[in-house]
């Protein structure tokens, strides 16, 4: 237990430290996350598209390699869910708030406030243009992220029966170290991305519910009210978390499903329906067409380019990068006994192809109102757009109120997997942390987020997380390394891939 307590207290101890520090001293903390964050973006900017496309492709040599045969878990074990709940716990624990958040939002600023190639906004090519590139920020490059720490951590914990964290599966490559201060250290800057990438999400789902309840019912938009929202939540998601995964999570997983579902099917019949299935099937095929280019963009000669790519791109990859820990550990635990390929496929293509249509949907809806000069989404705050689209269709309020409650659901199948995933985490990789861990871990979540929005709001929480993804991001190279190191040297032991000299041997 020593090393549990030592994770534990050191990582708690920083979170703490910087949850005082923003209580006491807002404007510093602002101005300090700020000044870092503009350093990271703009001299590492290179390395985030290089580390991340690097991901991509490891995880896609896996589905196609014969080391997909390799099951996470004994050759004879079977998955502990069945296909539909996966795939609910898998999209609610790995995009949940933030496909509500930005479904309109972000292709909308595409298409209307700064487009991104630099050109004219609201032109024909800026809407073409505005979904390809949501599809880059939201399609496989970030499930990549999530999938290599997952395979990685059940490929380790269940096939080889090493602890659930992130240092036991880095001893192909550290050696004794793994288990030594270099581990520790490991597990410390694990704990601390997750933390700050849940505590974020945490902050958008209160300003979007936030967002929701100003444009309906005329409440202040402010920190007074996202504070009140965050501690009703932290109650919920609480009790929740008392519960344990089989019941509270799943019961909450397969509800975000539904009411996804409900609200994507209600938004595609009352809206443009014909023109959803088209721009969908369009930017499916530009977004094939320039991948490549998309992924190692960095537009060292246009400022104006430059600075979108800063915002969006280099923000969301540190985002997906800053959940990996915990959308990892938790994507891995819910996926014994599935084999590496049938992994790959569903954590890859699945969630990528679903996310695809959702912003087809709203997103597609969305530009088209302001195309047609029906509505100007593109004024409305960020998180008010989604509410601004369901305006102009029928059953609106009632789609509305529906967003508002799938935002909270969400937001409490996010800190309700965060608390778990950070008491494995903090229990050497033990799948039944107690309910005391768990709840102080709830407690400094709900913390950080809030000091996060009290000290600069949505800005604050984008610069914190993209300072946090870095030093993880390079643990995450590690891990590729390791795993890759494993399978090759367990795909001798089994003789896979080899092809035999002569037929009759």
């Amino acid at each position: 237990m020593k090393k549990t307590s030592s994770v534990f207290l050191i990582s708690a101890g920083i979170l703490l430290l910087m949850v005082l520090f923003g209580i006491f001293v807002p404007d510093k903390l602002e101005k300090i996350t700020a000044n870092i964050q503009t350093f990271i973006t703009d001299s590492f900017g290179w390395y985030y598209l290089i580390i991340v496309s690097l991901l991509l492709i490891v995880t896609l040599y896996f589905l196609i390699s014969p080391l997909g045969k390799i099951r996470l878990g004994r050759q004879d074990e079977k998955p502990e869910f069945s296909r539909p709940t996966w795939f609910a716990m898998l999209f609610s624990a790995g995009m949940g708030i933030g496909l509500v958040f930005y479904g309109s939002a972000e292709p909308i600023s595409h298409f209307m406030v700064q487009t991104p190639s630099g050109g004219e906004p609201g032109t024909d090519q800026a809407l073409r243009d505005a979904l390809r590139y949501t599809f880059f920020h939201w399609g496989i490059h970030a499930w990549a992220i999530y999938g290599i720490v997952a395979l990685v951590l059940a490929y380790f914990n269940f096939r080889h029966g090493k602890p659930g964290i992130i240092s036991a599966a880095l001893e192909p490559v550290l050696g004794r170290h793994a288990s030594g201060v270099t581990g520790k250290v490991i597990d410390i800057i694990a704990v601390v991305t997750t933390v700050f990438g849940v505590a974020t999400t945490l902050g958008f789902g209160a300003v979007q519910i936030n967002g929701g309840l100003t444009y309906l019912f005329g409440i202040p938009a402010g920190f007074l009210t996202q504070f009140v929202i965050v501690l009703i939540v932290t109650v919920l998601f609480m009790i929740s978390a008392m519960t344990g995964l089989g019941k509270g999570i799943k019961i909450l997983s397969n509800t975000n499903m539904i009411l996804a579902v409900l609200l994507l099917f209600l938004m595609f019949v009352l809206g443009p329906t014909k023109f959803i299935l088209n721009i969908f099937t369009n930017t499916i095929g530009t977004y094939i067409q320039y991948l490549p280019a998309m992924s190692f963009r960095i537009s060292p000669l246009n400022d104006d380019v430059r600075s979108w790519i800063n915002g969006w791109t280099i923000f969301y990859w540190a985002w997906w990068i800053a959940w990996a820990p915990f959308v990892g550990i938790f994507i891995a635990r819910v996926s014994k006994g599935r084999t590496i390929r049938e992994f790959v496929f569903g954590v890859l293509l699945v969630p990528s192809v679903v996310s695809f249509f959702w912003f087809s949907t709203f997103g597609g809806t969305a530009m088209l109102l302001e195309h047609e000069g029906v509505a100007k989404i593109s004024e409305l705050a960020v998180e008010e757009s989604l509410f601004g689209v369901f305006s102009n269709f029928p059953l609106g309020s009632v789609m509305s109120i529906l967003a508002i409650i799938l935002v909270g659901t969400f937001f409490i199948t996010s800190a309700d997997s965060g608390t778990y995933v950070l008491g494995m985490m903090t229990t050497n990789g033990s799948l039944t942390p107690g309910n005391r861990i768990k709840l102080t871990w709830g407690v400094l979540l709900a913390a950080t987020s809030l000091v996060l929005l009290y000290t600069g709001g949505l800005q604050a929480l984008q610069n914190t997380m993209i300072i946090a993804a870095l030093p993880f991001s390079l643990i995450m190279g590690l891990m590729a390394i390791s795993l890759v190191k494993a399978l090759s040297k367990e795909a001798k032991e089994l003789g896979i891939g080899r092809i035999p000299k002569h037929k009759h041997e």
